[in-house]
């Protein structure tokens, strides 16, 4: 299942030479994949309440191949690769039309909100974002 979610670049994102702070793609793909699990049903706070459980980013690895710049409308891509029991690897792109301008692989952990501790994704959230 492939997910985008449109981003405009606003001051806030730019540095002092008016182009996207390289950390600001790690926000923007944040937005993206957590309207992404909304769309598919899963409400992060609801989570929490009815199982104790959220999600951690546990990895990052990003490329960087053009500049966005004040004004850009961007569109950020979700595409899940399978689940483990515990997390699961999301590979996102930012693109402004056809450029492509980041991407990246972000591996998702799923752990207790109490101690951290990994625990194994609920199947209902497996079905969600496999569907």
């Amino acid at each position: 299942m492939s997910f985008q979610f449109a981003v405009r670049v606003y001051w806030e994102d730019t540095d002092a030479g008016g182009i996207v702070f390289y950390a600001n793609y790690l926000k923007f793909f944040e937005r993206a994949r957590t309207e992404w699990l909304r769309a598919a049903g899963v409400e992060q706070h609801q989570l929490r309440e009815d199982t104790g459980l959220v999600f951690v980013v546990a990895a990052t690895n990003m490329r960087y191949l053009s500049p966005a710049r004040l004004d850009d409308l961007l569109s950020i891509t979700v595409e899940p690769e399978p689940a483990g029991r515990a997390s699961l690897v999301v590979r996102q792109r930012a693109l402004r039309g056809d450029t492509l301008l980041a991407e990246g692989e972000i591996r998702i952990g799923c752990v207790r909100a109490s101690d951290l501790k990994p625990q194994r994704l609920p199947d209902s959230v497996v079905a969600a974002i496999t569907a």
